[in-house]
């Protein structure tokens, strides 16, 4: 199978889950095209079966925006016919469903059919998408797509109560490549950021109001006072100098250590007896998947797809959001006692088998199949 694949190309979790996606294609034996406007951070391009096509934005001074979407369809139209493609995946709705569909209008005068798979990742659903302006644009995509899935549970009911679509939604979870973490990680020394007699808790992201770092540092500030610990702070973003003074303020500065961006996510997890993420709203929740994956057991909220990933007095706990007492209360329960903690990191590690890559890729594959096979005579 020939197809293309569309994405935002940073590190946020939907590029992250379309790369991974991609490559596995490709290893599975299909041609793969990556096409955006830089190449994905995770992409390897090491592989007879995976290309990428920039797509250049020229600058033009009757623009006050420049038109990505018109490049991007453009683009799009020359890698189907120079290559091909048999099958179009975007992930998010707008702006490349939207830019799909235009290629698609373009192809078809030329008598090409291209059917378009869209993955709806969350922000482009909950946030943006919902915005009054974008709403019509993102009905239209979702309404003209062939097929329509999204991460979690919880995005499908969303997605159904917020737009005005008959468009049938199928789930297919992200995913975690398992083989990755089922030998012990070679360089987890945890003596290079803790004492021997500190628990290492963790936070991973892009530090927006959405994920409540405040909330973080309180919940540590609660359980730092019953047990020695440390908290690492990993990501950058504009909710990060409210909480680090918040943290200095509480005499916490010698306790909380902010790291930054760091291509070192495994590492940092390998050692860590905790991840907290005590978000406002997840559509999925890929961060607290990677920290499962590395025996690392989750404090989190109950809300969008946190519960679908984090189950709760299994892998970890769940609180309503802002209940940093209860989250605090369960991040020492699981703390305390080295044979509890023991069994929340191998629970949490089973949990997240769950979401193999194994398990996952043949369900793309199935709907890449049965949407082909349903355009093939139209």
């Amino acid at each position: 199978m020939k197809l293309a694949i569309v994405c935002y190309p940073t590190f946020g979790g939907s590029g992250v889950v379309a790369t991974m996606l991609g490559t596995a294609l490709a290893e599975r034996g299909h041609e793969v095209h990556f096409v955006t406007y830089k190449q994905p951070v995770r992409l390897d391009l090491l592989s007879k079966n995976i290309f990428f096509h920039e797509v250049n934005v020229e600058e033009y001074p009757l623009f006050h925006y420049q038109p990505y979407e018109l490049a991007l369809s453009s683009k799009l139209v020359n890698v189907v016919q120079e290559y091909g493609i048999e099958l179009l995946h975007v992930h998010y709705a707008i702006p490349h469903a939207y830019a799909g569909y235009m290629a698609q209008q373009m192809l078809k005068d030329q008598g090409i059919r291209l059917p378009m798979v869209t993955t709806l990742h969350g922000t482009d659903i909950t946030l943006v998408g919902n915005h009054p302006v974008y709403k019509p644009a993102v009905t239209f995509s979702i309404n003209n797509s062939d097929v329509v899935t999204s991460v979690s549970a919880s995005l499908k009911r969303d997605t159904i109560a917020l737009f005005d679509s008959a468009k049938q939604i199928e789930v297919v979870p992200n995913f975690i490549d398992m083989s990755l973490y089922k030998t012990e990680f070679k360089d987890c020394d945890r003596t290079i950021m803790a004492f021997p007699q500190e628990r290492i808790i963790t936070h991973i992201s892009n530090m927006r109001p959405v994920k409540r770092l405040l909330d973080v540092v309180k919940i540590f500030e609660i359980v730092e006072k019953q047990l020695p610990a440390i908290l690492i702070m990993v990501g950058d973003g504009p909710e990060r100098f409210v909480a680090e003074e918040y943290a200095i303020k509480a005499g916490l500065k010698l306790k909380v250590k902010w790291v930054g961006n760091s291509t070192e996510i495994d590492r940092i997890l390998c050692f860590s007896d905790l991840f907290l993420l005590p978000s406002e709203k997840e559509s999925f929740g890929l961060a607290a998947l990677e920290a499962m994956a590395n025996r690392t057991p989750v404090i989190s909220t109950n809300t969008g797809g946190l519960p679908e990933v984090n189950e709760d007095g299994v892998s970890g706990y769940i609180s309503d959001v802002g209940n940093i007492e209860e989250m605090a209360a369960n991040a020492l329960k699981i703390l305390k006692d080295d044979q509890v903690l023991n069994h929340f990191k191998n629970a949490a590690f089973a949990k997240a088998e769950q979401y193999d890559i194994l398990k996952i890729i043949p369900q793309y594959e199935k709907l890449y199949h049965s949407v082909l096979a349903s355009t093939k005579y139209l």
